[in-house]
């Protein structure tokens, strides 16, 4: 086939054209036009008698344009970088001028714990691994190549107590702490300031706990980079809870007060320190280890360009909101694909903004021959596989609605429309009966997890 285009009705002259001689597709991709330009467009074949009269494209023209170009809005991140660069540094201005001023007071209260400290040291085992946990709450790295993890000298994933007790309600300062999987080499830095600003306030306290047994960890075993950290911590019915982080390396590099085992030898010489009906939250993750590795693996995929429908859902507890996403790709929201151009061009978006919240996706009308018709089919299929997907017939989505104030790009020309429940069912309320929930293969992640999962994949 030959492909030429015009800005010109009567193609004259001609902007460009493409020999397509390999069939197994039907599709090219015409770049380097001018956005606003109008182009005509028009295909001819060939055979062993020549070439046939060209056919006009339909609709007849088009221009390249971009759904921003109606929305009269700016940006999503036009100055946000520069302006956040902007606070870090008064930030790291207004703690610098605060860590002289209250350097000499830290330096005499050093001096002064300094001998019952160290005596402290010579009795107390903070400088080591735990072995045994004795209902505190405790923080682990997981250090995997292929099917190696790094283990202690005693066998044992590495483990450092963070406190001796806590209370219920940790999920706050845990999901603080999985930030921290983005700055670990600031982590020295984090708690010298803390530790000047540092109050009665409990969480405060807790916080700097946490940053005492990162850092704790990462002298143990030598490296800064302890990895990202799991999407929830793993509890038992003694009392502990472990918080996981998992990293990848390259390869089978020596680690200070470690050494390599496979993962089926770790598991295989397991002894328990506790019962099977009730297993400590050190075997829970002995047990579930191929499942964290597995889902650390996934959350690390990245999707191919284009633009995409996905389905918003989210479920309410006491102290967070959870996000529906799947197992096998936990990084986004559960998706089809609608298209490989990831761009959503004017006309589209013009005609996204006429449709109705109540408008039924059977009554969606492909047939008029307007330029929008390919967009129309292509978005009403993936409704439909979207639906299907999450277990949901299609007569009962009559109130599912389509998100209308932009279009979500999430960079490496990843782009996402999004599809809703009614209002009301949008997000779950405990105790509320929820009907869009599907049967297998979903997870319920914490929203501040989905947030860093997109982060790592697509900035």
């Amino acid at each position: 086939f030959l492909v030429e285009w015009s800005s010109s009705e009567d193609f004259s002259p001609l902007a460009g054209e493409i020999i397509m001689d390999n069939l197994h597709s039907l599709r090219c991709s015409i770049t380097g036009l001018r956005t606003g330009q109008r182009y005509y467009v028009r295909v001819s074949a060939y055979n062993m008698r020549g070439w046939g009269p060209p056919c006009k494209s339909t609709p007849e023209y088009a221009s390249p344009s971009n759904w921003k170009d109606c929305s009269g809005r700016e940006p999503r991140h036009r100055g946000r970088t520069e302006a956040l660069e902007g606070l870090l540094q008064q930030v790291r201005a207004a703690h610098q001028h605060h860590s002289c001023r209250e350097s000499s007071k830290l330096q005499n209260a050093g001096r002064k714990q300094s001998v019952s400290r160290s005596l402290k040291h010579l009795f107390h085992s903070s400088n080591k691994f735990v072995k045994t946990l004795k209902r505190g709450l405790y923080l682990s790295v997981i250090l995997f190549y292929k099917d190696n993890l790094l283990v202690t000298n005693e066998d044992q994933i590495p483990i450092v107590e963070i406190d001796d007790s806590h209370s219920s309600s940790v999920m706050q300062d845990f999901l603080w702490f999985t930030k921290l999987s983005c700055m670990w080499d600031d982590i020295r830095w984090l708690r010298q300031n803390m530790a000047v600003s540092v109050s009665s306030s409990t969480a405060l306290q807790a916080r700097q706990k946490m940053l005492s047994a990162a850092a704790q960890l990462q002298n143990l075993l030598g490296t800064h980079n302890l990895g990202r950290v799991f999407y929830e911590p793993i509890k038992d019915r003694h009392g502990n809870l472990l918080i996981v982080t998992v990293r990848e390396v390259e390869s089978l590099y020596s680690f200070f007060n470690g050494k390599w085992m496979q993962v089926s030898k770790l598991q295989s010489q397991r002894k328990s320190l506790s019962t099977p009906e009730e297993p400590t939250a050190l075997d829970i993750l002995l047990i579930t280890i191929q499942d964290i590795l597995s889902y650390h693996k996934r959350s690390q995929q990245r999707l191919p360009p284009g633009l995409y429908l996905g389905y918003l859902k989210l479920c309410s507890s006491v102290d967070q909101i959870k996000v529906l996403v799947l197992q096998k790709l936990p990084n986004v929201l559960c998706h089809v694909k609608i298209r490989d151009n990831s761009n959503v061009s004017k006309d589209e978006w013009e005609w996204i903004q006429t449709l109705s919240g109540s408008e039924s996706v059977e009554s969606m009308d492909h047939t008029s021959d307007c330029p929008t018709q390919l967009f129309l089919y292509e978005l009403q299929t993936a409704v439909k596989a979207l639906l299907k997907q999450i277990n949901l017939p299609l007569h009962q989505a009559k109130h599912f609605r389509l998100y209308t104030q932009e279009v979500l790009e999430l960079g490496h020309n990843v782009s996402f429309l999004l599809l809703l429940p009614a209002s009301d069912d949008v997000c779950t309320a405990p105790g509320q009966n929820n009907p869009y929930t599907p049967h297998s293969g979903f997870l319920n992640l914490p929203l501040q997890m989905f947030e860093l999962g997109i982060v790592a994949c697509f900035t």
